[in-house]
């Protein structure tokens, strides 16, 4: 009688890395690639870079409005991130801080999933480039 030990040893690591990867897509864990309109693509903040009055509104913003999710520093580990059903992300890295400042304010404001639409939260828009402004600090 043949020993199925081999196969089970080859397969069971398959089977249990893909029971794993449709567990996250199930639980939302892995989120589509966000689908970012043409107008906001071309949008560019009106705040001159630096503005520390700027700064400081849109720090008043985030205290109140992303810090929970996204953490202080905006690395994704604020107390309420592991509520989410996908990853906050970390706003601090490079790749994050290189998108276009029209595709943050859509992430921002329109949001998706668990990123929920702060257009009538955050109502002015100047305060909305406010937060994008301040967003912008939050670099490693």
């Amino acid at each position: 009688m043949k020993s199925h030990r081999p196969l089970i040893q080859f397969f069971l690591p398959i089977l249990f890395s893909l029971v794993f990867s449709f567990g996250k897509i199930a639980l939302g864990q892995f989120s589509r690639p966000w689908t970012i309109p043409d107008k906001y693509k071309t949008m560019k903040n009106p705040n001159r870079p630096g503005d520390q009055k700027v700064i400081i509104n849109g720090q008043k913003f985030w205290t109140t409005n992303c810090k929970t999710y996204h953490g202080i520093k905006g690395m994704g580990d604020g107390p309420r991130a592991a509520s989410l059903k996908g990853d906050p992300g970390d706003l601090s890295t490079p790749a994050f801080q290189a998108q276009a400042d029209g595709i943050l304010y859509y992430k921002a404001f329109v949001g998706r999933e668990d990123m929920p639409n702060f257009e009538k939260i955050i109502l002015l828009e100047k305060d909305r480039w406010d937060l994008i402004s301040y967003i912008r600090t939050l670099k490693k």
